[in-house]
């Protein structure tokens, strides 16, 4: 079997997906180039403080937002990888047995490159369901792929654009605070596979 066959799948709990994304995010040229670090500095100037992160994958925003932070996925490998990189995280019913599992103990909640894995209505349901432990005035960010980046992925569900996740947010009884298209204009997303939405809302 040829490496491109190896590394695909179209299921985000598979063993193989977790180790693309490993393969992806530690390629020598990207962490030599440090390709990551717009990223990094975006997130942390949204002072997202102590976060949850849901789908956490391999750990890279954890990484970025310097460790402070818990992750959840339901890839077990991606967990591995995580606790090997040091960082704390875990699949969904352990860490509801665990000592982080305390109503509004987190100053936000994340979810990057998840949403568009879902449906509308399944993202409102995931979000619900860890919304309780959120502090009240904590935040809520979401970051989904623009067009391009959006097509690159044949796991990718529903495409969330700034509306869509305005009215999540709405569904949920969150302020949408700001939206912005980073790291370039919007325009940009239908050039660019890693032109993203953010949108930041409050509690």
């Amino acid at each position: 079997m040829d490496k491109d066959n190896y590394y695909h799948t179209n299921d985000t709990r598979d063993k193989i997906y977790a180790k693309r994304l490993l393969k992806l995010q530690t390629t020598r040229w990207k962490e030599l180039l440090d390709v990551q670090a717009p990223y990094r500095w975006n997130l942390q100037r949204l002072n997202m403080g102590l976060t949850f992160e849901i789908g956490c994958g391999i750990g890279r925003n954890l990484i970025n937002l310097n460790r402070r932070g818990v992750g959840i996925d339901h890839n077990l490998e991606a967990i591995d990888i995580c606790r090997s990189r040091g960082l704390t995280a875990f699949v969904p019913d352990d860490f509801r047995a665990s000592v982080f599992n305390v109503p509004e103990s987190f100053d936000s909640i994340l979810l990057s490159h998840v949403a568009e894995h879902m449906t509308y209505e399944e993202n409102i349901t995931l979000i619900e369901k860890y919304l309780y432990l959120l502090r009240l005035g904590g935040k809520l960010v979401v970051i989904t792929p623009q067009e391009v980046g959006y097509r690159s992925d044949k796991t990718h569900v529903e495409f969330m654009n700034f509306s869509k996740l305005r009215n999540i947010n709405e569904s949920l009884n969150i302020q949408t605070v700001k939206q912005y298209s980073f790291p370039f204009p919007r325009l940009f997303g239908y050039l660019f596979i890693y032109n993203e939405f953010i949108s930041v809302g409050r509690k």
